[in-house]
């Protein structure tokens, strides 16, 4: 048995939808910018330029339904609705036509993020970790295995908060499709079961404040929530 200074960090895994076992997760990989309306929005002119990426840390997930403090040093926490993709196999350098073969599954996710940081570090030339990695950022609903819904091209995924609706779009909107993005991504990274991309928000991102609601939902996919709390 191997000694270890301080206890391994337990593994980062997902629930899966009608079933007891577990999806652990490696990585967490984020497309930005992939609905055109969302990337006008962030001031941006969304021509098809390849996708880019930032992560999150295993550690940031939390399980949809989660009541979470309001987090550290942002005044200005908004939402992001995603569909989030779950590879089953290993994915180098393969092409779109090979790539939804990888795919093992789906969920829906929010890519919270602490806007005001996230600016800050972009204006200066910087990474977005402190905007976008940090503790409980990753929230995520069971996975939904693609044998059983096949590989989403279309459907409404949408947002509200407090019941209010703030985002409302189409899968068909992503720029980049899920089997681009997959082989674009395994270009640069030998891609493995347990990764997950966040596949990117549309349009209709703002903020959030303690002692509000957020539920989402994808067409076929499932159904996301989450309650944001008191600072701690």
């Amino acid at each position: 048995m191997t000694d270890y200074v301080f206890p391994p960090a337990p593994q980062a895994a997902v629930a899966v939808r009608g079933a007891s076992h577990l999806y652990a997760v490696s990585r967490i990989f984020c497309v930005g910018r992939n609905y055109a309306a969302h990337a006008r929005e962030m001031g941006f002119d969304p021509d098809r330029e390849p996708p880019f990426y930032f992560n999150k840390t295993p550690i940031d997930l939390i399980a949809t339904g989660a009541t979470i403090p309001y987090p550290l040093g942002t005044q200005n926490y908004h939402y992001e609705m995603e569909l989030v993709i779950a590879l089953g196999k290993p994915a180098f350098r393969v092409a779109p036509e090979q790539a939804e073969d990888c795919v093992w599954g789906y969920a829906c996710g929010l890519d919270m993020t602490r806007r005001d940081l996230q600016i800050k570090s972009r204006e200066m030339g910087r990474p977005w970790d402190f905007g976008k990695d940090f503790e409980q950022s990753a929230v995520i609903s069971p996975l939904v295995p693609a044998s059983e819904i096949g590989h989403p091209k279309s459907g409404n995924i949408q947002l509200s908060v407090n019941g209010e609706l703030k985002q409302n779009a189409d899968l068909k909107d992503l720029i980049w499709s899920v089997p681009e993005i997959v082989a674009n991504l395994s270009q640069y990274y030998h891609l493995q079961p347990g990764d997950l991309i966040y596949t990117g928000t549309p349009e209709g991102v703002g903020p959030v404040k303690p002692g509000e609601k957020i539920t989402g939902r994808i067409d076929g996919v499932g159904e996301i929530a989450l309650t944001i709390g008191q600072p701690e």
